[in-house]
């Protein structure tokens, strides 16, 4: 499940952008500052007063006017002197100003110029970033479609320079090319399990019914023929419920559009006299609720949830099913009065083989492969399915799988007796 937070953590994409934009934005802040320094330096070397110091020591001695009788005058030598270091104050004072103002330029254009360069480079790093992770776009939508379509014969067949792209892409076709072979071999083994499995049940009930009809027949011969019947029909279903579960466990690939209210509705007929026969009574709320699956894997969903309704509840007990479609979603309800089943034991029951409490050794009420081919079928269809104790005692099952249809039609109510 996706929460909040997952949902604010950036993409890889925004990484690499935000990544080469802040190196070039440093890149760009180290040059400027070096700009600085270097402008700076040659500034204060252009401005050295030495030079102007030197011409206004030589200014002094020939600015000495002589008198008449061979004596200095010194009244001018001493305005000469004020002039010149009034004016070598002026011309430092402008020297200083005008590197402020320079370096101040250089920081305040450079800075603007630097934003501008990485603001562009944002955009061209969002386009690098996509140009870089487009093979892994490939890998992903691909991977999407294996999983959508279950063709495990489709590769990617990345034609790239040898990296690690090109690494991950051949290591995902070498994985889905395993899988194939994982799978075929899967298919084989449950069609040949099938047949060795099933056709010697066949002969066993064939021969069992043949000696229990013949006229010669004891009364003891027809009650073990009976009861061998019952054990073969049992041995059946047990083999039947694990093809099925080891076919489910697989890809679906025989889908198509149905109605859930539908199937429900077709299932319910089939166990009305089950249900009539317990004493159960059977109340329907089925609405709409359309989806695409394996027509017969899903009748065998609705089936074992309502088989497992039945079978475990009491005599007089009661039976709601009910079908909607919400929020893209198509949902079967089974609810069933029934023993109490405690909280810590709910998921339990969806495992092969497992029942609640001692009620492993009855063998009438199925061979405690239900739910397990419920869930198995359910998530092969892309749905889930979760289970709840029912206050009083009981169990409520719910079933979603992908809706083909976003808004739910209008409700119909319907009770059975």
């Amino acid at each position: 499940m996706t929460t909040f937070t997952d949902r604010l953590r950036p993409t890889i994409r925004v990484r690499l952008t935000l990544l080469y934009t802040g190196l070039f934005v440093c890149a760009g802040i180290v040059l400027l500052g070096l700009t600085y320094l270097l402008v700076q330096n040659n500034l204060q070397q252009a401005g050295d007063p030495t030079p102007l110091n030197r011409a206004f020591e030589a200014v002094g001695p020939a600015s000495k006017a002589v008198g008449p009788a061979g004596q200095a005058a010194p009244a001018p030598n001493d305005t000469v002197t004020v002039t010149a270091s009034k004016v070598e104050g002026f011309l430092v004072k402008g020297r200083e100003d005008y590197e402020r103002e320079t370096l101040n330029a250089l920081l305040t254009q450079g800075g603007l110029a630097l934003g501008l360069v990485g603001a562009a480079g944002l955009g061209f790093g969002w386009l690098l970033a996509d140009r870089a992770l487009r093979p892994v776009h490939a890998i992903t939508e691909t991977a999407r479609r294996v999983a959508r379509s279950h063709d495990l014969t489709e590769r990617i067949t990345y034609e790239g320079p040898r990296d690690d792209v090109k690494e991950l892409a051949d290591t995902f076709d070498m994985m889905l090319g395993r899988l194939a072979r994982a799978f075929e071999g899967q298919r084989r083994f449950v069609a040949n399990a099938s047949h060795e499995l099933r056709t010697p049940l066949a002969i066993n009930r064939t021969l069992v019914d043949v000696a229990v009809r013949r006229p010669d027949a004891t009364d003891d011969v027809k009650r073990l023929g009976e009861s061998l019947l019952v054990v073969n029909g049992r041995h059946e279903r047990l083999i039947d419920g694990l093809l099925t579960l080891a076919g489910t466990e697989n890809a679906v690939t025989d889908t198509g559009p149905l109605d859930l209210a539908d199937v429900a509705g077709h299932v319910l007929q089939q166990a009305a006299a089950e249900a009539r026969a317990r004493d159960v009574t059977v109340d329907r709320r089925l609405c709409p609720a359309p989806t695409a699956g394996d027509p017969v894997l899903v009748e065998r969903l609705v089936q074992n949830l309502v088989e497992n309704a039945v079978r475990h509840n009491h005599e007089g007990g009661e039976l709601h099913v009910a079908t909607r479609g919400r929020d893209g979603w198509a949902e079967v309800v089974v609810t069933n009065t029934g023993p109490v089943v405690p909280p810590y034991e709910v998921e339990t029951i969806f495992e092969p083989f497992r029942r609640l409490g001692n009620d492993r050794v009855r063998s009438d009420r199925g061979s405690g492969l239900g739910l397990s081919i419920v869930r198995a079928t359910a998530t092969a269809h892309g749905g889930t399915v979760t289970a709840a104790p029912r206050e009083g005692g009981g169990l409520v099952v719910t079933v979603r799988l992908p809706s083909r249809v976003r808004e739910p039609a209008a409700i119909k109510v319907a009770s059975e007796q």
